[in-house]
């Protein structure tokens, strides 16, 4: 198992806090998780201390700039892992988020970003062993994601600036690993009021030009429940 190196010793009473990112698109119809190189060459989440004075939501966007290269992107507060034997050195709670993200503009990002190793996106199906209870993290965070779409719009967040229906029943089916009923999901999808029609089309081999859509409020989630 990798171990995280850990900051100097904090005051008495005090437990060292980090902030560590699930981040999420969806490529090649596959969902996808961002990982870092970690101590001893396992794999592990972006992420780190949180500084005595920031916010803990800054500290997951700093951590995702300097290690991804990252920011603007979708991100909510998961869950605080506080085993006390999550860490083989201390005691050390994570407080875990995860974010969302258009394949292309991370593509653009990580081109982008020259400091030290790439990171590198993996299957969820497939991940490497990663460092302490990272493994779980991204479990829990699949679980999280997976259930909102029951009850809101967050899969609208993987989408580029221009999509079609297809294209966006395909990251819902990435995300549950299922394949989703065609006429249900569109209807669904179109009754919600979150999309607006271009006027362009899009022509995929030899099929009819399908519509492309677009969000009418681009980072904004809706619940529906």
């Amino acid at each position: 198992m990798s171990v995280i190196e850990l900051s100097p010793t904090p005051g008495e009473g005090s437990l060292p806090i980090t902030t560590d990112v699930v981040l999420f698109t969806v490529s090649e119809q596959r969902l996808r998780v961002l990982l870092v190189n970690g101590d001893g060459g396992a794999r592990r989440l972006p992420g780190g201390f949180a500084r005595t004075d920031e916010d803990l939501d800054l500290a997951a966007l700093r951590h995702l700039r300097a290690e991804a290269g990252l920011s603007g992107v979708y991100l909510e507060q998961l869950y605080t892992f506080g085993r006390p034997d999550r860490h083989p050195a201390r005691r050390v709670i994570s407080v875990a988020y995860y974010a969302l993200v258009p394949a292309a503009t991370v593509a653009i990002a990580l081109d982008d970003h020259r400091r030290g190793p790439l990171p590198e996106w993996c299957r969820l199906d497939t991940l490497p062993p990663l460092s302490l209870d990272h493994g779980e993290i991204v479990r829990v965070a699949h679980e999280r994601l997976a259930a909102k779409l029951e009850y809101s719009t967050i899969a609208l967040q993987l989408m580029p600036g221009h999509f079609t229906l297809s294209e966006l029943q395909r990251v819902y089916e990435a995300i549950v690993g299922e394949p989703l009923d065609k006429r249900n999901f569109r209807k669904r999808m179109l009754s919600l009021g979150c999309l607006e029609e271009t006027g362009g089309q899009a022509r995929v081999g030899r099929h009819r030009p399908a519509k492309l859509y677009r969000l009418r409020a681009p980072g904004r989630v809706l619940f529906t429940k």
